[in-house]
């Protein structure tokens, strides 16, 4: 599954449109990574355990949004972002979305085609 934060993908075709996908998670944090980072946070620097939480995180609503986006036919996401924000005081929520899209590389030759997509379309007429 090709993501992309543009409104479009350079060498491709946008062919139809899937609408709005997305992952959701919603995490409490660990009492003993919470204390641990209550600790570290008075030295300052980076709290690894959040850094870990956060990016465990990303990764599962990453997964959550690409099936969401498979399930409709999709092969491609467009525009996509990540949005997070704080529930109470122990508990984070994660999102990751965009629009699912089906994307066709532009063979060489044709207005629009990048090394990318010339390849794409080399190997895949093989």
């Amino acid at each position: 599954m090709l993501i992309v934060t543009s409104n479009d993908i350079p060498g491709h075709r946008i062919d139809a449109v899937f609408g709005e996908v997305m992952g959701l998670t919603v995490r409490a944090r660990d009492i003993g990574n919470q204390m641990m980072a209550g600790f570290r946070s008075i030295g300052g620097g980076e709290l690894p355990e959040m850094t870990r939480m956060l990016s465990e995180s990303r990764q599962q609503v990453m997964a959550r949004m690409v099936t969401e986006a498979e399930q409709r036919g999709a092969n491609a996401i467009v525009a996509m972002r990540f949005d997070n924000s704080q529930l109470g005081t122990t508990w984070t929520e994660v999102c990751a979305y965009g629009t699912a899209v089906f994307a066709i590389p532009i063979p060489a030759g044709e207005t629009g085609a990048t090394g990318q997509s010339i390849y794409l379309t080399k190997t895949s007429a093989d």
